[in-house]
């Protein structure tokens, strides 16, 4: 017997709002109790500018949870203790490994709760924080949206947070759409497959429009050196200064040290569903398709398997969120039906449209990370080597200021690389493509593919590029290094 096709409300999934909650996210917790909380996060800008978020973070009492009782209250104390944990930890001169008791005990409560990890994942900083200017009108217009707390109150950060939110309330009603076209592939109905796939792959073309408006409002300057140090996590960040991670003190006389990666596009549950949905199929980074691995390490020696970053990005989602994406795997069909009925040419020309429009996406994608990420560590690198040595000694090696060095085996989240994995998982979305020369014309054509180029912006195989990205520490060439997204 087939299991069941997954419905949305099990999951706290509403029709309308998709992975955004069904509620609008609370502006403030309305227990007077938590307004300590809600005081240092409303004035966590000038807190970090005064070098006084630590000081006064630690003179909080410890809070209990006890006083949480709705799913928008848990929700809002996630938001508020990651955005004091991360200002806690970025907001000094060097990063701050040991969490204090104020921090950590609540959140590991909250977390637990929630089925989430103690770090500003994308539900924190975009899905859970956000709020309409006008409540009678759509959450997918920017023009409509602001968010409810920022860490350094800048439009930019603000622009950065809200194109992610606008993306998941265009991209909502794919949910129900490709559930319905499930059912329908069960009902062996050509008619509602192909009249839902061509529904979808104008809905992903909606969202490439969404995405490129990021150049409208959010410099990439004010974003690398401002916003996107405050983002960081704790994991491979050893070059920033925390080579172990950091430590949660609840008070209890135990810890340890514990790593986890930084915000990542990479997070959105809406992204990875539209790979399910249709039968798109990521392998780790510089596995071919084939299964062999299509990098040679140092001395012609194999390097070692890598393991899927899309994959372990599901344990930074709400814990409902990722068991959805794992049911609709379970039961997706779309693939399998199309390929079966290639007579079928206006199935497979819908089908053949959704992978286009989604390897569109990404291409976009990659453009962004080339402008937000790669020029501005280039322009870094060169800003570095102009400084006289007095300076160097004395710099702060810190996330806003990446050092520059030989290590080029330093990776970022899961040993990803930027460039690699960006292009994989954008020439992976064409493999499934039904008609030849869809398929040719969504794949890289003849090459290398191991070498990753990015033309627009001189990308090279011989830079040494060290960067701090929003997941981790990436060695920059094209091999190595970066942020990681879809």
């Amino acid at each position: 017997m087939l299991p069941p096709i997954p419905v949305l409300e099990d999951y706290g999934i509403n029709p309308e709002h998709g992975f955004l909650p069904p509620d609008l996210p609370l502006e403030s917790l309305p227990d007077p109790y938590y307004a300590k909380w809600e005081s240092i996060v409303n004035n966590i800008q000038p807190l970090i500018l005064s070098r006084r978020v630590r000081s006064t973070i630690d003179r909080l009492p410890v809070l209990s949870t006890s006083f949480l009782h709705t799913e928008a209250e848990w929700r809002r104390a996630y938001v508020v203790l990651t955005f004091m944990l991360h200002a806690y930890v970025w907001g000094g001169d060097i990063p701050e490994e040991l969490i204090p008791p104020p921090i950590s005990a609540p959140l590991l409560e909250v977390c637990e709760y929630l089925e989430l990890p103690p770090v500003a994942t994308y539900a924190a900083v975009c899905l859970w924080n956000y709020k309409p200017i006008f409540a009678d009108e759509p959450a997918d217009d920017l023009h409509n949206l602001s968010t409810i707390n920022t860490f350094t109150g800048s439009l930019d950060e603000q622009w950065f947070y809200l194109v992610s939110v606008a993306i998941e309330a265009r991209g909502a009603p794919t949910l129900p759409l490709m559930l319905k076209a499930m059912e329908a592939v069960r009902a062996g109905d050509n008619e509602v497959v192909t009249l839902c796939l061509q529904e979808m792959a104008q809905r992903i073309d909606g969202v490439s429009t969404l995405l490129q408006r990021m150049y409208e409002h959010c410099d990439p300057h004010v974003f690398y050196h401002r916003v996107r140090p405050f983002l960081a996590g704790s994991k491979n960040m050893g070059d920033a200064g925390l080579p172990n991670g950091v430590m949660f003190d609840t008070g209890n006389g135990r810890t340890e040290y514990r790593q986890y990666g930084g915000g990542s596009n990479a997070q959105s549950s809406l992204i990875q569903f539209f790979d399910i949905a249709l039968g798109i199929e990521h392998r780790p980074t510089g596995v071919t398709r084939e299964g062999s691995v299509s990098e040679k390490g140092s001395e012609g020696i194999p390097p070692t398997p890598r393991h899927g970053f899309i994959q372990e990005m599901r344990g930074y989602m709400p814990g409902p969120h990722r068991r959805f994406l794992e049911n609709v795997g379970s039961v997706a069909n779309i693939k399998d039906f199309v390929q079966a009925r290639r007579s079928d040419k206006a199935l497979c020309l819908a089908y053949d449209a959704c992978l286009a429009m989604l390897r569109a996406l990404r291409d976009k994608h990659i453009q962004m990370v080339s402008r937000y990420i790669i020029i501005k560590s280039r322009e870094q690198r060169r800003n570095s080597q102009s400084m006289t040595p007095q300076a160097v000694r004395s710099s702060i090696v810190n996330l806003a200021n990446p050092k520059s060095g030989d290590n080029k085996k330093t990776r970022g989240t899961g040993g990803t690389a930027l460039i690699p994995f960006l292009k994989q998982a954008r020439d992976e979305t064409g493999e499934p493509a039904i008609d030849a020369w869809a398929r040719r014309l969504l794949s890289n054509g003849p090459g290398d593919r191991s070498y990753a180029s990015l033309g627009k912006v001189d990308e090279h195989a011989d830079g040494q590029i060290e960067i701090v990205g929003m997941a981790g520490t990436w060695a920059m060439d094209d091999s190595e290094g970066g942020i990681c997204h879809w």
